[in-house]
């Protein structure tokens, strides 16, 4: 059976979702958040935490931005393979969304038009939209803004295969270390392993819309993230970059099957506020 789905429904959607995604902290960072000044070793890092906390606390309270820079904003669309959009374009609904989120929530606007050319396109269009076909009759979107301070951080590896696992470690650490305060930590951090040169980079964005604290469920890669997350907090950077034993909150580590004469990583990472908000259409 087709399931027909109407763009405006699209539209209005992703509208909310850009507002409430810029004005609040999902469930799963003010958990990491609460736990992070509870355990976090150093008295600076602990104030840091909790003035970061009542920030965002009075965000929430007077709808005020979490984070000036609003970010790009990155949709997901995991469309069923029985859904039948209608009633216009897709693409152009889902921009309609953005512009009108970003103007109604009166939300920074930070898209220019042209890497060179600069004029910016005052709305905050064109998202950047990674679609995929699934099985069923629903569309789940997932609105993750991405802010440039942390994105500016991020990297891409070309490893040869002989690098191995303790290539991969020694780039994700690497990644964190030349990032250092600039990405505003605590940070996230999204790693992609496998695929192509754009294909680990795709997966690192994904990963970091992934539930903080969850894991994979392949058992090297579960070991992977939780060595990662621990060796990155004996690192000092901590909350805002002043020292302590809180860098990170979470590394979320996606892979892919790959070449036989490659390891391509990417290391995409989020500031503390992580914005990632997920809804469907059915």
């Amino acid at each position: 059976m087709i399931k027909p789905i109407y763009v405006d429904t699209l539209t209005q959607t992703i509208k909310e979702m850009c507002i409430k995604v810029n004005h609040y902290l999902s469930e799963d960072m003010t958990a990491a958040m609460k736990q992070a000044a509870e355990t976090e070793e150093s008295p600076l890092g602990k104030q840091i935490l909790n003035q970061l906390q009542e920030n965002l606390a009075i965000a929430g309270e007077e709808m005020i931005p979490i984070c000036q820079d609003t970010g790009m904003a990155v949709i997901f669309l995991e469309v069923g393979q029985d859904v039948h959009f209608e009633g216009g374009n897709v693409e152009e609904a889902v921009n309609e969304g953005v512009r009108q989120g970003y103007e109604e929530g009166f939300l920074r606007k930070s898209v220019v038009g042209d890497p060179i050319i600069r004029e910016n396109t005052r709305d905050n269009t064109p998202a950047v939209i990674h679609y995929s076909i699934v099985p069923g009759d629903c569309v789940k979107i997932t609105v993750a803004p991405k802010g440039f301070g942390s994105e500016n951080m991020s990297r891409v590896f070309m490893l040869k295969p002989a690098d191995g696992i303790e290539g991969v470690k020694r780039a994700i650490l690497q990644s964190v270390k030349d990032a250092g305060p600039n990405a505003c930590p605590p940070i996230v951090v999204g790693v992609g392993i496998g695929g192509t040169f754009e294909k680990c980079a795709l997966l690192s964005k994904k990963a970091l819309t992934r539930e903080v604290g969850s894991h994979s469920s392949i058992p090297y890669v579960r070991e992977l993230e939780e060595e990662m997350l621990s060796e990155i907090n004996t690192l000092g950077i901590g909350p805002g970059g002043l020292g302590g034993s809180t860098t990170a909150l979470a590394v979320n580590i996606e892979t892919y099957a790959t070449h036989i004469a490659g390891l391509p990583v990417a290391v995409n990472i989020c500031c503390h506020v992580n914005r990632h908000i997920v809804r469907t259409l059915s």
